[in-house]
């Protein structure tokens, strides 16, 4: 067999694991947005804020189970951002996740608006589960409060994600730890925000509230994003293994002594998940 052969079939097997890897995190992410969000906006007022971050929770939990072997369950895109710069994954795979996640994002959020207006007198005019502050929080949390709030909600919730995995996947026995943290997060910060963590989450249901909460979008960027560096800072501290740094960002720019080792392996698809889990 040729060496051009070997490269071609290796490319195919490439992008099917892609397609595998894509279709789970859309999937996964259009149901965390479907159940997670529409817990608030079709039985906020039933179950309150203790059932709404137990739908978060337990959906979580559920769909780490069913797709965590596959593609890690990130549905979310900082954790993956925080699996990037902690070498784990390429950048070229990590945008197939971003990717498949806000468009998950978007259709979860799409099927709920659907559903929502079949209910009569329902709000979703700069409602409908999106997050904010000041005046569009339930307690009133200051912009700065919001911040430093939604940014350490988010390191725990990457930070476990980290502490859980040694490469990409999640064990079944992974899914209790990482669920429990997302409903966890969800008890302390839904007063405050809603509670955010996720920009893709944050993202999709302002699509279809409009208004005001387009103003604060930029904090449920920015403070998740920070969480996730905090994350893989204080990963690092507590377990170098000899590693740099953000290996990622040192990989992508050519750095070969910042390389982990196996680094060929990030582009492994789900058939190598004992590599990566």
């Amino acid at each position: 067999m040729s060496a051009e052969t070997v490269e071609t079939e290796s490319e195919q097997a490439g992008t099917e694991d892609e397609a595998q890897l894509f279709s789970a995190e859309l999937i996964g992410t259009l149901i965390l947005v479907f159940f997670g969000v529409g817990s608030a906006v079709l039985a906020g007022e039933f179950i309150g804020s203790f059932g709404i971050a137990l739908a978060f929770g337990f959906t979580l939990v559920l769909l780490a189970f069913i797709i965590g072997p596959v593609s890690g369950s990130h549905l979310n895109p900082v954790v993956s951002l925080a699996m990037f710069l902690s070498g784990r994954m390429t950048l070229r795979r990590t945008a197939v996740y971003w990717l498949a996640q806000f468009i998950g994002a978007i259709a979860g959020a799409a099927l709920l608006f659907l559903v929502a207006r079949q209910v009569p007198g329902l709000r979703t005019s700069q409602a409908f589960g999106t997050n904010g502050y000041g005046y569009r929080s339930a307690v009133g949390v200051s912009t700065f409060g919001a911040l430093v709030a939604e940014v350490i909600l988010t390191f725990l919730v990457v930070f476990v994600y980290l502490s859980v995995t040694h490469r990409i996947a999640l064990s079944p026995l992974a899914a209790v730890p990482v669920g429990l943290t997302l409903a966890a997060v969800h008890l302390v910060g839904i007063p405050l925000t809603g509670t955010s963590v996720n920009p893709a989450r944050s993202f999709a249901p302002a699509i279809f509230a409009g208004g005001q909460p387009w103003a604060q979008m930029w904090l449920f960027f920015v403070a998740p994003i920070a969480g996730a560096l905090l994350a893989v800072l204080v990963r690092y501290l507590i377990h170098p293994h000899g590693e740099r740094l953000f290996p990622g960002l040192a990989a992508l720019s050519g750095s070969r002594t910042a390389r982990t080792k196996g680094e060929g392996d990030q582009d492994r698809g789900p058939g190598d998940a004992p590599d990566r889990a």
